[in-house]
């Protein structure tokens, strides 16, 4: 076999982004040189580590192995970098960090540039995705930190408080539901909605709940951010589902926000890894950073 650092990370971004054309992009890869150093790897074995189909692709059980071992030898390679920096003037380490949406809109911004200005040698690999998948990454050795809603199980990982995070239902004015104090999901499943990208993790939570409410969310158009979500609905084009702090943060004259009526709505935010004292002294930096009051 001879793989070298960068076919590894090449492979692990195909895995993460499930595809070859994403994986190259985020490896900063032609899509034919990505394509050429994944043939050669498999040329290499003698075995298929992906399994081409319309929607993307998937490990084999070669590949499987493959993930495995590679997370374990980028890692142990980040943390060498990381111990040998203060010998070698600009090696820089990198944390991996994965976010729900409100985390990375809301509580982060400020906290990540004040944090990155402070620690000229650090990165940080920061990245958008449902709770359950944020999980299911620290688990399999993908990421270092994550932020989570506590509505997903964080029984086998280490968690620790981040943000309350309460979810509120958004509307007109004039709506007739304007004068409730609490409503209920399946109550504002009647009406239409203003949703956020169908990608981001805060959508797909919600097109979940509504499923398991046995109805589906009738989105009329969607946004990229809380702020474009808000100035629709204060025009009228439907309610929506927003986090309460960025309410509260924009302030918006033009609508009015209400309680939901659903456990899951009152949510807080975790921050979570899966060993913390086992975390490089990098990500340690930054979970320091993450816990400050």
């Amino acid at each position: 076999m001879h793989f070298d650092l960068t076919d590894l990370r090449l492979y692990l971004h195909i895995l993460d982004t499930g595809n070859i054309t994403a994986g190259a992009a985020r490896s900063h890869l032609s899509l034919a040189a990505a394509s050429a150093r994944i043939r050669a790897m498999e040329a290499s074995l003698g075995a298929d580590f992906l399994e081409r189909g319309r929607r993307g692709v998937t490990p084999t059980p070669a590949g499987k192995a493959l993930a495995h071992h590679a997370r374990v030898l980028l890692q142990q390679a980040e943390r060498m970098q990381q111990d040998l920096a203060e010998y070698a003037q600009g090696v820089k380490g990198q944390v991996r960090l994965l976010c729900n949406t409100t985390a990375i809109t809301e509580y982060l911004p400020e906290v990540l540039a004040d944090f990155l200005r402070s620690h000229p040698n650090l990165d940080i690999d920061l990245q958008e995705l449902p709770s359950a998948r944020i999980t299911h990454a620290l688990r399999q050795g993908a990421a270092d930190l994550g932020i989570v809603s506590d509505a997903v199980d964080t029984s086998d990982l280490q968690t620790q408080s981040f943000r309350d995070d309460p979810l509120v239902l958004i509307l007109p004015l004039d709506h007739p539901l304007s004068d409730a104090v609490e409503v209920s999901f399946s109550d504002a499943l009647r009406y239409d909605f203003v949703g956020l990208s169908a990608g981001s993790a805060l959508a797909i939570y919600l097109e979940e709940q509504a499923l398991h409410s046995g109805s589906r969310m009738q989105i009329r158009i969607r946004a990229d951010g809380f702020d474009g979500v808000m100035r629709m609905v204060g025009h009228g084009a439907g309610l929506a589902i927003v986090p309460l702090a960025a309410v509260e943060r924009a302030t918006p004259r033009s609508l009015k926000s209400v309680a939901l009526d659903e456990p899951w709505a009152r949510r807080t935010l975790r921050l979570c890894a899966k060993d913390f004292s086992a975390l490089p002294s990098y990500a340690k930096a930054l979970l320091k950073a993450l816990t400050l009051p």
